[in-house]
């Protein structure tokens, strides 16, 4: 499989949770990618549990917002950048970048100190991303 190659920042869609042009870190350093979410809700749909959340995805327009509903995968211990180890919910979604997208795990945090929304860590690159760190943006979305 080619391999496409990715900047430190990119433009990602989400499609299966309804957000597109979310700007995305490209963060080797990390294992698990991460979404800041704001009220964030464990509920149940037909006996399953799910979770529901508010997304921003403009972040220099905070009045837009995205209602989200996804199952919930999974609960995990993440151990944060500052050292700090937090449960957190596990989703499953589509990831897109460029023309390409693929399955990937995203941990439901809030990120409101970090500069970008979204993270994208090690697993949810897998094999099939080349990352420059010197470039940003080399895809077309």
């Amino acid at each position: 499989m080619k391999k496409i190659i990715i900047g430190n920042l990119e433009i990602c869609h989400l499609p299966d949770l309804g957000i597109s042009d979310l700007q995305v870190r490209i963060d080797t350093g990390a294992k698990t990618s991460s979404l800041h979410v704001d009220n964030l809700k464990r509920v149940k749909v037909g006996g399953r549990p799910y979770v529901e959340f508010d997304l921003h995805p403009d972040v220099y327009n905070l009045e837009q917002t995205v209602h989200c509903k996804a199952p919930m995968h999974d609960s995990r211990r993440i151990k944060s950048s500052n050292g700090e180890v937090e449960q957190r919910c596990v989703i499953q979604t589509t990831l897109q970048l460029g023309d390409h997208q693929w399955p990937i795990e995203l941990t439901l945090s809030n990120r409101q100190d970090m500069t970008y929304l979204m993270l994208l860590g090690r697993e949810g690159m897998g094999d099939r991303v080349l990352v420059d760190p010197a470039q940003s943006f080399l895809l077309n979305c």
